[in-house]
């Protein structure tokens, strides 16, 4: 004889709101996550959107949802340990949900140096001995392939031709 009892989320008894807290307090144990993350989260389980908008907002006052925290956070993440450019932070900030404010105060911590820094360490690991870098058409192929790279972590084009060309000459001078 089964006598568990069904996951609140698929008891057809339960109360919309204890469930809503269930799946909250679920998905933040694993991860901090943005409001718009959560909100979905909460619609694709079917738990009404005026008892989804109370309850993320009480999570909100007791400070379990924080977006102005998730973002700061997510850019110190992603810049150190991916080495993502402000271009590619912000659009992975308006995919979860982050207010244009609150992504521009958190990009700030990320300032042009690190990033320029960030990119030129990135080039540099793509150097291998061997490379024939004096030869034009050689040359010419990696800087396509280290400028899409970079482009790829947002850095901007013109500063990412630039730094592929200064890591280059610098390879060419050893």
């Amino acid at each position: 004889m089964n006598t568990r009892r069904p996951a609140p989320e698929l008891d057809p008894d339960a109360n919309p709101a204890a469930v809503a807290r269930t799946i909250l307090l679920r998905q933040l144990t694993n991860s901090a996550k943005s409001r718009h993350q959560l909100a979905q989260k909460l619609a694709e389980r079917h738990i009404p959107e005026d008892v989804a908008s109370a309850v993320l907002d009480r999570f909100e006052e007791v400070k379990l949802i924080d977006d102005a925290e998730f973002a700061r956070e997510w850019v110190r993440s992603r810049s150190t340990y991916k080495s993502l450019a402000r271009g590619a932070l912000r659009r992975e900030l308006a995919e979860k949900g982050i207010d244009p404010e609150l992504a521009e105060e958190a990009l700030e911590q990320v300032d042009e140096d690190t990033e320029r820094s960030q990119a030129r360490d990135l080039v540099r690991r793509k150097l291998r001995p061997g490379m024939d870098l004096g030869d034009r058409a050689e040359r010419d192929k990696y800087t396509r392939r280290w400028v899409a790279m970079l482009a790829r972590k947002g850095f901007n084009p013109s500063i990412s031709f630039h730094i592929v060309g200064e890591v280059i000459e610098e390879s060419l001078g050893d």
